[in-house]
This record gives C-alpha cells, structure tokens and sequence, in this order.
C-alpha cells in the first residue's frame, strides 16, 4: 500500500523555542514550544484544558517560513474542504487551507508515525495575503492530531454525550448527529445538577488506576472544574463547525460481529469517560473525566424503551459512532480491539426514546 502514495522527504523535529504552553484532553498532554508568544496561544475552546508543566505524550515545535508550497502526488486523505494528509518517509504530513489564504496550504503539520513528536510550519506568504494572523493550534489540527494519536493508546473517541450524575453515575449517550446528544443533554441539565463532560465528543480510554474515585470533588484530574464555555467559531479562519468535514463512512467488514475479534470475554480494566473541547448545539465541553458506568445508543424511537446489546452489536453500534482514521487498516484493528475491551467493562444498551422529559426519567429509574 505504501508504494502507491507518493513519498515525500520525512519529517525533521527540532524543539527549544523560548516560549511554550501546554494542554491535556483525553489524558494526553500537549506541549507547543516556539519563538512567540502568538506561537504557542491557546485558542478559546483549548484555554479551559491548560494544563500545569507534566511531562508531555505530544511535543510541537512551531516555526515560519517564507511559503508552502502545494503537494503533488496522490493523497491518503482529503477532507475535501479544510486538509489533506500525506504520508512521508517516516511519518504523516497535514496541510490545512482555505480559501481566504488562496491556493498554498497556510500550515503544515509534520509528524511522526506514532504521533509524538510533530513540527507545525506557518506560511508567512498566505497568512499575509489573507490579511490576519490564525491561530497556529486552530481547529481542526488539535482534533486530528489527538484522534490520530489515540490509535497508539488503549483509547478512542465517541461521537457521544457523557453525563456524570451528583452520585458519580457516569452514563455515555452515543449517537450520529441528530440522535438527541445535545436534547439529552438539555432535559438532564434541567433535571438535577450533573456535570456536563462533553454534548458532542467524548474519549473514553482505560482508567489505569482500577479504582473508581469519589464523584464531583474528584472527577477529573489536579483541576477545579472550568466554566463551560462554548466554541469559537473564530478559532478556524473557515468559520466551520466540526462536522463540516467529516463524511459518512461505511463501516468496514472487520467491524462485522462474524469478526474473531468481535467476540465475547471479560475484561480486566475499568473504563473511563473525558471531556473534549469539541463540543455540540448544547455547547458543553469540560475538561474533566469520569469513571464510565454504563453506555446507551441513542435512537429516536416511540416510547422509551432500554434494550441490552450483545457484545458484538455493541462493538458494531460504537464503532460506527466513533472517529477513526481509516486510512490505515491497523488502525481500525486497533479500534475494534480496544472497543471489544469497553463492551466487556461497560454493559450498553440500545436506547429508543422520545424526546422529552420523560427519557430522562427512564435513564433515572433504570437499573440493569
């Protein structure tokens, strides 16, 4: 496979520029170092997710230079809108346009094949011709590099709702758009007072430590809880949401419950539930975390009925609500196996509602 893209030269990493930031979400931590303080800003919807000097799972180095010039050669992936990505000698390259900065991409992210260590080159040339300076962390490099990271981490992200009771019930709501996430969350919001960790995307990874910790005082990790605060549309020059450039993929035959993979056994680890800075209509997006106790896929419906799901529908339900790159096979292995992990933590259930308070009440009163 590698054959038929075109190889472009790998990827240099040089790191000790005089200014840095820093930044956790999923349980990864993120540190931008560079020459300016504009070099390593943190855009409105990540500001709530800085974080104190740890030692970090992602290092960027930001840099300028004169121009970038376009790619020839075939694509592994374009978005059909704001990036394309490439793949080089050792490691992936993303360029991001649009059309306010003209043809050349305006950025460039190098980065290695494990998603570590990462170079991100600012045109001098388009942001001068576009009139304003962007932001170099700017949605949607900070989702694409986390979501490409994930695959290297026993971890994944949900197109899901995650809502933490005053008791430390920690419920995950799944669903594609348009599914209720953000009406769930509303009517819950209205019901009692929950923490609200995302209305739109979650990451849901192992919780290595095993124990289920207290709720509200110690949900989350050496942080008090922020002000929920909804995102910049001035964060992407594009003005665009993040569903603007996703497109419905086909879920792959690995996913199919006739998979090996796909298969029925406990696991040994507990799951936990994280907040992410891309939130929904509700515009909730916190930058806490959770133990995970139970898991519903949200399908409008007549009444509110509650179905349990084998573990192979399980896998299959998640999986085609989730975000993975599927430009590599290993991948989307690597998803299957670490969901079959959630669904033999985490009883899920198939969750037909109607839209109203009553479906609140139902999840209340259930008890598996």
């Amino acid at each position: 496979m590698r054959s038929e893209f075109k190889q472009l030269p790998g990827p240099s990493f040089e790191l000790g520029g005089s200014h840095r930031s820093q930044f956790c979400i999923g349980g990864l931590s993120i540190e931008v170092d560079g020459d300016g303080c504009a070099d390593v800003s943190l855009v409105p919807p990540l500001e709530p997710f800085r974080s104190e000097a740890v030692a970090s799972d992602i290092q960027i180095h930001v840099e300028w230079v004169a121009r970038l010039e376009p790619m020839p050669g075939r694509r592994v992936f374009d978005s059909g809108t704001t990036w394309r990505l490439y793949e080089c000698e050792s490691g992936f390259q993303f360029d991001f346009n649009a059309p306010l900065f003209g043809v050349p991409p305006y950025k460039r992210l190098l980065v290695d094949r494990r998603f570590r260590r990462a170079t991100l080159q600012m045109s001098e040339a388009s942001l001068a011709a576009g009139g304003f300076a962007a932001d170099p962390l700017g949605y949607p490099l900070d989702e694409l590099l986390i979501m490409h990271r994930l695959t290297q981490e026993k971890a994944i992200e949900l197109h899901s709702c995650g809502i933490v009771r005053p008791d430390g019930t920690g419920n995950l709501f799944v669903g594609h758009s348009g599914a209720g996430k953000s009406t769930t969350t509303r009517f819950w919001t209205e019901r009692e007072d929950v923490e609200v960790l995302s209305d739109d995307r979650i990451i849901v990874r192992r919780d290595e430590g095993g124990v289920l910790e207290t709720p509200r005082n110690a949900i989350g990790a050496a942080r008090q809880p922020e002000v929920l605060r909804p995102r910049d549309r001035s964060a992407s020059p594009t003005g665009r949401l993040p569903q603007d450039d996703r497109t419905e993929l086909q879920m792959p035959r690995s996913a199919r419950s006739d998979n090996p993979k796909v298969r029925n056994h406990k696991s040994k680890y507990k799951m936990r539930m994280y907040g992410t800075p891309w939130h929904g209509e509700a515009m909730y997006a916190s930058p806490n975390s959770a133990p995970l106790g139970r898991i519903f896929v949200l399908e409008h419906g007549r009444g509110n009925a509650i179905t349990p799901l084998s573990p192979s529908q399980a896998v299959a339900e998640l999986f085609a609500r989730s975000f993975v790159p599927f430009h590599r096979h290993e991948y989307v292995e690597s998803a299957l196996e670490f969901l079959q992990e959630v669904v033999d933590s985490v009883p899920v259930f198939r969750y037909e509602f109607e839209p109203d308070r009553r479906a609140v009440e139902t999840i209340i009163n259930f008890h598996d």
